[in-house]
């Protein structure tokens, strides 16, 4: 029998390259992954690693395996949330994983919903940046996350996880005036951490327009980037979630660049109760453009969403 922890662990090795960025990935360390794979191979009886030097390469059977992999750990969910909807109520837990504006003005009207309708689910909020959540899904460190993609930055397909769009954003170029975006080629920029989407949209955005913006601060939280451009600090790029309490000195001017979100979970865990009902509430919250503009007074233009229905 093959022990689908193992298998996951196979899964990523594929997909990362070495022991080590699996280790780093999912809170292992490299011994134990290694420990792990030689266990899998005893129960596979074939081997599924070639080992030279320090290196590693998955043998032949070991990648018809990992072909297996998503389908065997998808129909291995769907059977627990058939099982888990002849419950007559939600119990256990379920772990949410949001970046930190979505926390704020979506994540938290959720959670009141679902603790108010299901009492005893047990429910725990990761902060993260979205570039990190596919990998805390597969990893089952989450049970339902939120990913996004930006226009010039699109998302990689995400192996094992189905997604369904959530929100669609403006993105806003915050500056001490109404200017173009090639009207700030020499201007100082404010982008968030390299790695970040927001990092790698500033960067990608600005070169489709001909230019390599001149990062001279690097802030993740919407508020420190507004505060900075009102203190003349640099120009940067807001989307609408971030537009909140906007200082008298900051012009948002619209670009067209648009911020999508979607809500992703395991592949065949989309039908489990919990995960049904947390669809239901997040879907919700971000149902009507009122809320979310009362949430957020400061935004230039109303966020625009679209809503998926859920079972």
């Amino acid at each position: 029998m093959l022990d689908t922890r193992r298998l996951r662990l196979l899964r990523e090795l594929a997909r990362r390259g070495t022991i080590a960025a699996v280790a780093e990935a999912l809170a292992y360390t490299p011994s134990a992954v290694s420990q792990q794979l030689s266990a899998l191979e005893r129960e596979a009886g074939v081997p599924l690693l070639e080992r030279t030097g320090r290196s590693v390469t998955l043998t032949p059977a070991a990648l018809r395996l990992v072909d297996h992999a998503d389908t065997i750990l998808a129909v291995l969910d769907q059977a627990a949330a058939e099982l888990a909807a002849a419950r007559t109520e939600l119990t256990g837990t379920l772990r949410i994983g949001a970046f930190p504006t979505a926390v704020r003005a979506l994540l938290t009207p959720a959670l009141v919903a679902l603790s108010r309708d299901h009492p005893r689910l047990e429910l725990f909020v990761s902060e993260l940046d979205p570039a990190d959540a596919a990998d805390a899904l597969r990893a089952d460190a989450l049970d339902i996350a939120l990913l996004q993609e930006y226009d010039y930055v699109p998302a990689e397909p995400e192996n094992g996880l189905a997604t369904e769009p959530f929100l669609e954003e403006t993105v806003h170029l915050a500056a001490l005036g109404r200017d173009s975006l090639p009207a700030h080629r020499n201007s100082s920029w404010i982008a968030g951490t390299p790695g970040t989407l927001c990092h790698r949209m500033t960067m990608s955005s600005c070169a489709a327009v001909g230019f390599t913006p001149r990062v001279r601060h690097h802030a993740d939280d919407f508020g420190t980037v507004l505060a900075l451009v009102a203190a003349g600090q640099g120009v940067a790029f807001v989307p609408d979630l971030g537009a909140v309490d906007v200082p008298a000195e900051v012009v948002l001017t619209p670009m067209p660049i648009r911020r999508r979100t979607h809500l992703a979970y395991r592949r065949g865990t989309g039908g489990h109760p919990v995960i049904a009902a947390a669809r239901r509430a997040l879907h919700a919250a971000v149902g009507s453009p009122a809320r979310v503009r009362e949430a957020h007074p400061g935004a230039a233009q109303p966020v625009e969403q679209r809503s998926v229905a859920t079972p």
